[in-house]
């Protein structure tokens, strides 16, 4: 397995990754507003460089995609910098999972994100994906909420 970074060049496969991953979290098909704001996303970060995008692929066939969403917040005492990043997309097709995958995606992410000196990483896991960000270093961070309606 190898990952490689994607680039504009691969926006119909960053896209088809996409759609496949929001029906598997969402359990529903992206209507064509959130199709076309997902492609307006990839086309402004990946130009920017706010987001970086992977595929994993086992020979010449990808098997799995994960990204890093670049951001600045108001500095802190625990992120001085200011700099974060949010972990996110990371997804696995069924037949490759359990095989170190989705490690090794978190891994060159997360490493990119240390290589540009930035400190904070985080993300949302489903349950199902909980443990492998907890064997990988991530901790729950209590206390934080968000507003759903």
């Amino acid at each position: 397995m190898n990952i490689r970074e994607a680039d504009i060049s691969d926006l119909e496969q960053l896209m088809a990754w996409r759609i496949e991953v929001l029906e598997a979290v969402f359990g529903t098909v992206p209507d064509h507003a959130l199709r076309q704001a997902n492609e307006q996303y990839y086309r402004s970060a990946l130009a920017d460089g706010s987001h970086i995008a992977v595929f994993a692929y086992d020979g010449d066939r990808p098997i799995g995609c994960g990204g890093i969403c670049l951001q600045s917040e108001m500095p802190s005492p625990d992120n001085p910098t200011g700099r974060c990043a949010y972990l996110m997309n990371i997804y696995v097709r069924p037949a490759h999972r359990h095989q170190g995958c989705a490690s090794a995606i978190v891994r060159y992410l997360t490493q990119k994100a240390q290589a540009l000196s930035i400190p904070k990483i985080y993300l949302e896991a489903t349950p199902m994906a909980a443990p492998l960000y907890s064997s990988l270093g991530f901790a729950p961070l209590p206390g934080i909420m968000k507003l759903t309606q």
